[in-house]
């Protein structure tokens, strides 16, 4: 049975805002800590999934698959070099679904390998988030990219704004991700209910 992810794929940086922008009706949301210790972020993952339980939202625990398996998660994403050094099989025991990001070709093939449940590709625009080692990927690559993973959802990821979800949508994309566009805002509850009702429109 094909995943259907929500079109809206929110991305935090601490369960902080898991608990402040998910009752607001998000249904998707990844958390994607950097620099802690495996204590904290356990913690953190913990009182994520507690909050996303209590409103019918989806967690996706960026990298930490074994804190994820731990804490009872069900929904891991993978970079490339994480998904190289990810126990596929114990992440499958566990009844976890995956999601792994791609750049280009030969990450795809990698991807594909791990029979994902969903496919990012990124960044498709220019961002400020991160410096990137590859150039926007742009609404041509969404297009192909999708032909080529057929019914796998694919999440568009990078440069995002309110303005570009329908374009990114209409490419092909299942799901947009955003990060700086709300995290940034300077409201971003409104900037969220902005992105909620835009997305549930156009997806």
């Amino acid at each position: 049975m094909t995943l259907v992810l929500d079109p809206f794929y929110l991305i935090v940086d601490n369960a902080a805002w898991v608990r402040r922008l998910v009752p607001l009706g998000v249904k998707l949301v990844q958390l994607r800590i950097k620099n802690e210790s495996d204590a904290a972020i356990a913690r953190q993952i913990r009182e994520a999934r507690i909050c996303c339980e209590q409103h019918g939202a989806q967690l996706v625990v960026n990298d930490y698959w074994k804190l994820a398996i731990a804490e009872g998660c069900t929904f891991v994403h993978l970079g490339q070099e994480d998904l190289a050094g990810a126990d596929l099989a114990a992440i499958r025991k566990a009844g976890m679904l995956l999601g792994v990001s791609t750049h280009d070709h030969s990450e795809l093939d990698q991807a594909l390998s791990a029979a994902p449940d969903y496919v990012a590709l990124g960044p498709i625009f220019p961002t400020v988030l991160k410096q990137m080692p590859w150039a926007p990927q742009g609404l041509s690559r969404i297009t192909e990219w999708k032909q080529l993973i057929g019914e796998i959802p694919l999440v568009a990821i990078g440069g995002l704004t309110i303005d570009r979800i329908p374009v990114v949508l209409d490419a092909g994309a299942d799901s947009v991700a955003v990060v700086t566009d709300i995290l940034r805002h300077p409201d971003p509850e409104q900037q969220t209910h902005r992105w909620i009702a835009l997305t549930r429109i156009m997806g």
